[in-house]
């Protein structure tokens, strides 16, 4: 199979979808793979690196794009890449699709068979490929989160820890799955004082073990999110329903009720966001004040640190590129499940439900139905 990989051009990405090591992998497999020229510099990563491990370099993203059967990308494509698309392309990738109706319009239009990064799902119910990046958004959204209650950043001027003799910062976690947790993580050692809250009995008990004392666990109600905010220094939204649109916990309402120099950083933002107030930024500008309250709902915060995310995504993308890229995609759901959750569009159909539900005038069709033998 020809193998293309293309530098992001979404904001401030500097992560790459295929390290040196991903192409000598795929290379050895007897596959063709081609770079676009600086495509890994972002992360670190030479173009020598690329040749040494067997690339081909190419000048332009188009003519990388042109030559490959399958595309290993970041993030998802950009409207500037759609006219790219072309019939029977693989595309693997991170796609929200559920907030971007303009992109899955592209994708089906152009017959494109798009494997989301966020949506290969294991029968145990895991997210192997979305994991890495939330491990890394959840600890980056404590760093980001402690930096804007800095008084010159808007907030209210509070350190997360505090000091012997002053309050310590209140974080409150709306959802306790993989970023939850490593918020928490980060929050916990820091010296915050930490609120999670969960809808699941079961995961909330796991925080728990994990955590004790240094954590208080609550169901996440209406009720009680509302009540957490309200007094919360820093709150941190973090729910996840794979590959569909993330639901609004975060109401505009508690803004008036919050303090004046309160931040949310709303980590759920590819997905549409869990803030009723929350509106996508860019690294280039991450933040803006409603009501007193500083947002932070930058779509790509791991892309912040490029070298680390670029290794952690790879070595998870890895095992089910080759997958798809030996057996090809057809054969590869066939065999493995976890793959054929990640198809979210199959020449020109929705064949992700979560997708689908995010768009009620569109049809939803079971992939199985489309790669019967």
């Amino acid at each position: 199979m020809k193998i293309g990989c293309v530098k992001e051009i979404k904001n401030n990405e500097y992560r790459v979808g295929l390290t040196p090591d991903n192409v000598r992998a795929y290379v050895k497999d007897g596959h063709h793979v081609y770079m676009e020229r600086g495509a890994g510099e972002g992360s670190g990563f030479a173009d020598t690196e690329y040749v040494e491990a067997g690339a081909s370099l190419l000048d332009n993203a188009a003519d990388v794009w042109a030559l490959s059967d399958m595309m290993v990308k970041v993030k998802e494509p950009l409207p500037e890449e759609y006219p790219y698309f072309h019939k029977d392309l693989v595309l693997y990738t991170y796609l929200h699709l559920a907030a971007d109706r303009g992109q899955l319009e592209a994708l089906l239009k152009g017959g494109v068979r798009a494997v989301a990064y966020e949506t290969v799902q294991e029968k145990d119910g895991s997210l192997p490929l979305l994991a890495p990046m939330s491990q890394i958004a959840g600890r980056l959204s404590i760093q980001e989160g402690a930096k804007y209650l800095e008084k010159r950043f808007g907030g209210e001027g509070i350190l997360l820890a505090g000091v012997p003799g002053t309050p310590k910062a209140r974080v409150v976690i709306l959802g306790g799955g993989t970023v939850g947790a490593n918020a928490c993580k980060i929050a916990v050692g820091m010296g915050a004082d930490v609120t999670v809250l969960d809808i699941s009995l079961k995961r909330l008990e796991e925080l728990d073990n994990m955590f004790g004392s240094h954590l208080q666990t609550l169901v996440s109600t209406d009720s009680n999110v509302e009540r957490a905010v309200r007094e919360a220094d820093l709150v941190i939204g973090s729910v996840l329903i794979p590959g569909g649109a993330t639901p609004k916990l975060f109401k505009k309402r508690y803004l008036s009720e919050m303090k004046n120099g309160a931040v949310f950083v709303d980590v759920a933002i590819d997905q549409g966001g869990c803030g009723e107030s929350s509106r996508v930024t860019t690294h280039d500008d991450p933040v803006y004040v409603e009501e007193g309250v500083v947002h932070y709902c930058v779509g790509n915060m791991p892309g912040a640190v490029p070298r680390t995310s670029t290794i952690a995504l790879t070595n998870a993308t890895l095992r089910y590129g080759r997958e798809i890229a030996s057996l090809g995609l057809e054969e590869a759901c066939r065999r493995d499940a976890a793959v054929a959750r990640g198809v979210n569009v199959y020449r020109g159909k929705i064949t992700c439900k979560n997708v689908a539900d995010a768009f009620p005038d569109l049809e939803y069709t079971p992939l199985e139905t489309e790669i019967e033998d």
